[in-house]
């Protein structure tokens, strides 16, 4: 005989997977509007992406959902909170009782706006005209701030947003965790600046091919591990993944002729993303215990491809060979110390997704600090740029030659994404963090990547933190997967490592 709580308990579950079922359709049309779909379909493709928008939060506020969760909360099956079915339970009422505050209405002008605000991003950033971009963002900003305000907050309206990315996490406990990292991280991009070692970064800026840079990023991708049977790859504007199904993950990239860099990072970014989509436990896809924990833990598993593995030395003793088949002409007088130096230089620029691994979070924090002002109503879409460009140029001592690769580089605002950009930095945290207690578990990484060997990497992200869904928060996440709380040292400590020896500097004193 069923009981009555498992009763509920099935209820609610089947209830939470055709919804999830139907935010996949929304994501697909999402996916399709930013890689397929024709220029003049984005007025017809907002109006879809509201409606579903629109049904899909009506079955996350559905009283009933409200019903179950009072019946279950008693019950046994929520009596371990870290289990799944208690998972479920909690998981399921911290977001039932956010969505329930926000208008339907509101919810639905939201998608609607943001799809075309991506729609004009791509236009405008082509153009190098803000002009037309600023009144989109103006009208999301006080979307987003009529979300805050509807949601509510205790210190401020940004901490309602920062939630919806990283769960449980405070704008100002952010402020001081970047804040450490930046006290860190300005006296190291200085130091470089100064050491006569500098790289030849040259190679990365010869004839690749897109058509062959596409075919050597899927190979490498493949690899290291992505599986294109449940999965592909494709070509957008501004990269991004996307999950729609247990088995069906899309990545992008974007690809520059004349710069190897930019796809080819770009694909292992992305792919790092898919190793987390498709390494949650199918059996739960929809439901929280295979949805992930926050954005800031789904950014390790990015980065931690991107740069800890992909930038490594053992990497590029694997890798060089297989790159000199694809470009005998651009790379067939490289060597693996020269490439692993070139793909390490350290040197403010202008676009955030081709930064190195120091400055890359000094521009995180510059967006960090600009959208606070902005939903606190302190700066407006027309003063955009100029604030921008008076961060660049006092925290990474350059300034945008124009919008394009200046206020416009990056979807998010125009998206309405708006809290996400902390979780790019705080991923470089967990990622640093993870690194540290796999090389202690596992023993000598670098010998493995050198040997092309990923098997062991994949399997302790996917005993640690993919399967784990959002069983535990990011923060205890990460301090069951590594023994410690979060900490900006691992990430400090591994940058050192790294370029001080490539740059000639002399380790600190102990």
């Amino acid at each position: 005989m069923i009981s009555q709580e498992n009763t509920a308990f099935k209820q609610l579950c089947d209830h939470l997977r055709e919804t999830a079922q139907l935010g996949s359709v929304e994501s697909l049309l999402g996916w399709d509007e930013r890689t397929k779909m024709p220029i003049r379909g984005g007025s017809y493709r907002a109006e879809q992406m509201a409606l579903l928008a629109g049904i899909v939060h009506g079955r996350r506020t559905d009283p009933r959902i409200g019903d179950w969760l009072a019946e279950l909360e008693s019950c046994s099956l929520a009596e371990d909170p870290h289990s799944d079915a208690g998972t479920v339970i909690r998981r399921t009422r911290w977001d039932y009782d956010k969505q329930v505050r926000i208008p339907q209405s509101l919810v639905e002008e939201i998608s609607r706006t943001t799809t075309r605000g991506q729609q004009t991003w791509v236009e405008a950033r082509k153009n190098n005209d803000f002009a037309s971009l600023a009144p989109v963002l103006d009208t999301i900003i006080a979307l987003k701030q009529q979300q805050a305000e509807a949601v509510g907050y205790e210190q401020t309206p940004y901490d309602a947003l920062l939630d919806d990315f990283e769960p449980g996490e405070t704008t100002d406990n952010v402020r001081r965790i970047l804040e450490d990292l930046r006290g860190d991280l300005v006296p190291l991009v200085a130091s470089i600046a100064e050491s006569p070692n500098q790289p030849d970064t040259s190679m990365l800026t010869r004839d690749y091919p897109v058509e062959i840079q596409e075919q050597f990023g899927t190979r490498v991708a493949a690899k290291v591990g992505f599986d294109f049977e449940r999965g592909r790859l494709d070509t957008t504007h501004h990269p991004f993944c996307t999950g729609l199904g247990p088995d069906d993950c899309r990545i992008t990239t974007r690809y520059d002729p004349a710069f190897f860099s930019s796809s080819f990072f770009g694909i292992l970014h992305e792919a790092g993303h898919g190793f987390y989509e498709l390494g949650m436990r199918n059996e739960w896809y929809g439901l929280p215990p295979g949805s992930c924990t926050s954005l800031g833990i789904h950014e390790s598993q990015s980065r931690f491809w991107e740069n800890m593995v992909g930038r490594s030395e053992p990497f590029w003793n694997w890798c060089l060979p297989l790159a000199r088949q694809h470009f005998p002409d651009s790379l067939g007088d490289v060597q693996p110390a020269g490439i692993y130096f070139a793909v390490n230089a350290v040197r403010p620029s202008l676009i955030r997704v081709e930064a190195d691994e120091v400055t890359y979070n000094l521009h995180i924090i510059i967006r960090f600090e600009l959208e606070q002002a902005m939903i606190a109503g302190d700066l407006v879409a027309a003063d955009l740029p100029a604030a921008w460009n008076e961060k660049y140029q006092h925290t990474l001592g350059i300034t945008p030659p124009d919008d394009a690769d200046g206020v416009m580089q990056d979807i998010h605002w125009s998206a309405g994404l708006i809290g996400y950009f902390p979780t790019y930095a705080l991923g470089n945290l967990y990622a640093a963090q993870f690194l540290a207690a796999a090389a202690e578990e596992l023993g000598d990484i670098g010998r493995m990547v050198g040997q092309g060997q990923f098997g062991p990497l994949q399997e302790w992200m996917g005993r640690h933190i993919h399967r784990h869904g959002q069983c535990f928060s990011a923060a205890e996440l990460v301090e069951r997967a590594t023994g410690q709380p979060l900490s900006h040292k691992p990430l400090v400590d591994y940058l050192k490592n790294k370029l001080q020896p490539l740059y000639g500097l002399a380790p600190e004193p102990v």
